[in-house]
């Protein structure tokens, strides 16, 4: 009898167990061995910067009133902003520097560059969290009951035994409580990873610090810009004034018979003809102020008023060869695009590194029992070894895509590079022109100016017709329009040869030195 008693103990504590295994439960359970880790496969290029572009564009007219025209053009994020909400009430009095500090701040090129580089710091973090132990820890009550015949078991216990086993297994609970942790070892995928992504956030970072060049660059040529657009309204109006006294005195010679109503219509056409420039430049002025605003934060319903003068002055022009040398040491761009080569390096050796061995720990350890005061400690340690044999093509697949992102970003530097030096000596060029054509249009300012005064004075005097005269204001108005470019031009001359050694940022304050126009 004491045999059978027996008997039925362990074939009760069998079902037990296996209802207990059946049900997901167990005292203790070895972790199970971590897939291998992928390794991490770049874009194919790495030209993805959403910062945006600016274009200054001098070109020369051969025929109509200007010689020279002078155009800033600002494209994609750099156009766009977060509006300051504390912005104060009424007309703003803005400065350049003022300006540019808004820009840094509220532009839309530098917070997607603090969004990208935030972003690139957190694939890092994930990627070191790969090499990290990760412990978590985990507490159970349960309750099951198991239907072992679901399962094809099936206990058939000969009769003369006098008892049977049941196919249903409780109600029975325990209690558990553990702790995991799971270690990598060595793991030659995720250290590689690790540091592309160490490459990649040190890119976004430097491509935040070139966001920042560019923008000093767009508000600063687009405040100069707006500056250059109201020196045309008033050179304007001084034009629109001229051609009105000119008029009138066509009148009243006309009245007195002196003068033939050709001369008059003539004039009145020419003072026409000024007031709808005067209108267009106004309009255009008014549209510059609010692109301005938008890409330094201003609300659009503020008025701006524009405290910052145009400058002239002499100005050193570098040698091209040290201005080429500081460029490929400032740039932040071409420093990013190094960063870019590298993280593109580490991933091709991550991905020759999935044909290498990986070693893992797992291990667990707790109490369990039927209830929390009747509990004993359990535990697992399991250690793996994972050796790649055969992956379907999948790892000299994966070489091949990392080998040619390698090539496209070497040959993007290369390119990068060659257009860092064709800024530098574009820039270089303008400014030594814009230098030559500033003085020129200060001369040729007074000698319009002196021709008109004797057109009208021979006007006065009855021997010469309001054909001279028209033709001198018109000289002029071209001469002002070239004077206020060529001001232009030599200002955005200096600031691009700043922007294209980078060096726009910390240049700005030396920007603002010089003779006020």
């Amino acid at each position: 009898m004491y045999i059978i008693d027996q008997m039925k103990i362990a074939w009760s504590f069998h079902a037990v167990c296996v209802a207990s295994l059946l049900a997901g439960g167990g005292a203790a359970s070895g972790q199970a061995s971590m897939p291998p880790t992928m390794p991490l496969q770049l874009p194919p290029s790495a030209s993805m910067s959403s910062a945006g572009a600016v274009s200054i564009q001098q070109t020369t007219l051969p025929v109509g009133p200007n010689t020279i025209n002078t155009n800033v053009q600002v494209m994609g994020a750099l156009q766009g902003s977060v509006p300051d909400v504390n912005a104060p009430s009424g007309t703003i009095a803005l400065t350049l520097a003022e300006a540019v500090r808004r820009g840094l701040q509220a532009n839309l090129a530098v917070i997607s560059a603090s969004n990208s580089n935030a972003a690139a710091r957190s694939e890092r973090l994930q990627m070191l969290s790969a090499l990290l132990p990760n412990i978590s820890a985990n507490a159970s009550e349960n309750l099951n009951q198991v239907n072992l015949a679901a399962y094809g078991f099936s206990f058939k216990v000969p009769a003369s035994l006098g008892f049977s086993i049941p196919s249903v297994v409780g109600p029975y609970s325990y209690v558990q409580i553990q702790a995991a942790v799971s270690q990598s070892i060595l793991d030659p995928v995720a250290i590689q990873n690790w540091k592309t992504s160490k490459e990649l956030e040190s890119g976004a970072r430097l491509a935040g610090k070139d966001a920042r060049e560019l923008i000093v660059l767009a508000v600063a040529s687009s405040y100069l810009q707006a500056v250059a657009a109201g020196a045309r309204i008033e050179s304007q109006r001084a034009q629109v004034a001229n051609a009105e006294a000119v008029y009138n005195q066509a009148e009243v010679r006309k009245t007195a018979g002196t003068n033939a109503r050709i001369d008059v219509m003539r004039t009145l056409v020419e003072l026409q003809s000024q007031k709808q420039r005067l209108n267009s430049l106004e309009a255009d002025w008014r549209k510059q102020k609010i692109a301005l605003s938008h890409a330094i934060g201003l609300p659009l319903d503020r008025a701006i008023t524009l405290t910052e003068p145009l400058i002239s002055g002499k100005t050193e022009i570098p040698q091209t060869g040290a201005a080429i040398t500081q460029a490929f040491e400032s740039r932040q761009d071409l420093q990013a695009g190094s960063a870019q080569i590298r993280a593109a390096e580490h991933a091709l050796s991550a991905a020759r590194a999935a044909r290498w061995p990986s070693i893992g720990l797992n291990g667990d350890y707790g109490v369990s029992g039927p209830n929390p005061g009747t509990t004993h400690g359990v535990f697992a340690l399991s250690g793996s070894i994972n050796i790649p044999i055969w992956s379907g093509g999948r790892t000299g697949a994966q070489i091949s895509q990392a080998e040619a992102a390698l090539r496209q970003r070497k040959a993007e530097f290369a390119d990068q590079r060659g257009r860092v030096e064709q800024e530098v000596r574009n820039s270089l060029i303008d400014l030594e022109t814009a230098s030559g054509q500033l003085e020129l249009a200060q001369s040729n300012r007074s000698y319009a100016a002196e021709t008109l005064q004797e057109a009208r004075d021979r006007f006065d005097l009855g021997v010469a017709t309001s054909v001279e005269v028209v033709q001198a204001q018109e000289q002029v108005a071209s001469a002002e329009n070239d004077y206020v470019s060529s001001l232009l031009s030599f200002d955005l001359a200096r600031l691009s040869l700043a922007r294209a050694v980078g060096r726009a940022e910390a240049s700005l304050p030396d920007l603002l030195k010089g003779e006020r126009q």
